[in-house]
């Protein structure tokens, strides 16, 4: 059996004080083992994105804990960030890629700046490395030369895979990453993301409101409702067999599929 890699146990956070105070996760717990892809799906405001914040070292938990390789590495108790010697192995892309690109570097000096941060190369290797990883995502050196404007969106979004990457990491989570590119460029990504997988053993944490997207690239899913983790399961039985009614108005929500309830 594939080893477990990534662990969240009990995640809970809150935000506000008082009468305004809520819970945006609740005691969510969430596993990734080597080389597996996992969804996380639900509707805006459900707080997979909070969760997926956690995983990454972005947002400390209220309660719980990450661990990384069966070591606690960031938990509610951790006055300080994820340390650095952990921060690599988990990168994360983001539902806007033009927003999480310098719109002043052209696009190989982007990923180059990462990889001089994780790697400390010199200039000339950090910008070959660069170049390697945007050909490996499709884009090429005529492209990796123009800034991130001049690109489409899929291809913008290509690019910030290539510097979540520039790390190594093992476990890459993805936020949301089809919402802004259209349905060519979508699928795309999804052949990338899937080939990364397969060939490179890459963990992947997929953060959908689509669970058609979800089942297409994921083997385990969890689906999330107001903050709690309502269902989950093997992908394929959560679709054929769901057992609760918020995974079946998802289900029913893919277009060509069920009553078309939204």
């Amino acid at each position: 059996m594939t080893e477990l890699l990534l662990e969240g146990k009990e995640i809970t956070v809150s935000f506000g004080r008082g009468a305004e105070a809520f819970d945006a996760v609740r005691a969510a717990s969430v596993t990734v083992s080597g080389g597996e892809a996992v969804g996380i799906v639900g509707e805006s405001g459900s707080g997979k994105t909070t969760l997926a914040r956690v995983l990454v070292g972005l947002q400390r938990p209220s309660a719980g804990e990450v661990r990384l390789e069966g070591e606690r590495i960031f938990s509610a108790h951790n006055e300080q960030r994820m340390p650095r010697s952990e921060r690599w192995k988990t990168q994360m892309i983001f539902q806007d890629p033009y927003s999480s690109l310098n719109p002043r570097m052209r696009v190989w000096q982007a990923v180059a700046e990462a990889v001089q941060v994780w790697h400390n190369l010199p200039k000339a290797a950090a910008r070959e490395e660069a170049l390697r990883l945007l050909q490996t995502m499709g884009i090429s050196d005529d492209q990796a030369r123009q800034f991130p404007k001049s690109l489409s969106g899929g291809q913008r979004q290509r690019v910030s895979v290539a510097r979540a990457l520039a790390p190594g990491p093992k476990v890459l989570i993805a936020d949301e990453p089809t919402s802004s590119i259209d349905q060519s460029a979508q699928a795309q990504l999804l052949n990338l993301l899937r080939r990364l997988q397969t060939e490179q053993g890459l963990s992947i944490i997929f953060i959908s409101h689509d669970l058609g997207l979800v089942r297409y690239l994921t083997s385990r899913v969890y689906v999330m409702q107001k903050g709690d983790i309502v269902e989950t399961g093997e992908t394929q039985a959560v679709m054929e067999q769901p057992q609760h009614p918020y995974t079946r108005l998802l289900i029913d929500s893919i277009p060509g599929r069920g009553n078309g309830a939204a």
